[in-house]
């Protein structure tokens, strides 16, 4: 079951650039700062109330934002919902026809479980399912 949303991700070309936007003019606060050479990004985590805003620069060409910023430009790449038991979710995506970029969990950037929904399923949103 879906708990709520975790977070919305939006790539960005660099996150110097980007950050004043969401501090300085939003009044939001950095939460923390994070860099993965795993995932091939630098991911910066703005708490609000019951959510995160995740700004997410690449580290190289290789990493899937890159791609995406060629692509589409900076903007909203994906939304995180938050769910209770991210298994039993996937399965009954897939048992009604979605198509998992995921079939199984994988440990995302902040250490919870993580899984993609392939976009295609979800009318052209990425969406991520997370478990803490």
């Amino acid at each position: 079951m879906i708990i709520g949303v975790d977070h919305i991700g939006i790539a960005v070309n660099r996150l110097n650039d980007v950050l004043p936007i969401y501090e300085e003019l939003l009044g939001l606060k950095l939460g923390k700062l994070e860099k993965s050479k795993f995932h091939k990004i630098r991911v910066a985590f703005l708490a609000m109330e019951k959510m995160k805003i995740e700004l997410i620069e690449p580290l190289n060409k290789e990493s899937p934002i890159s791609r995406f910023l060629e692509k589409k430009g900076q903007g909203i790449h994906h939304i995180a919902f938050r769910v209770d038991d991210i298994e039993k979710m996937l399965s009954q995506l897939e048992a009604n026809g979605v198509s998992l970029i995921d079939k199984e969990p994988r440990i995302g950037i902040e250490g919870g479980r993580i899984a993609f929904l392939n976009p295609k399923s979800t009318g052209n949103v990425l969406i991520e399912l997370c478990q803490h």
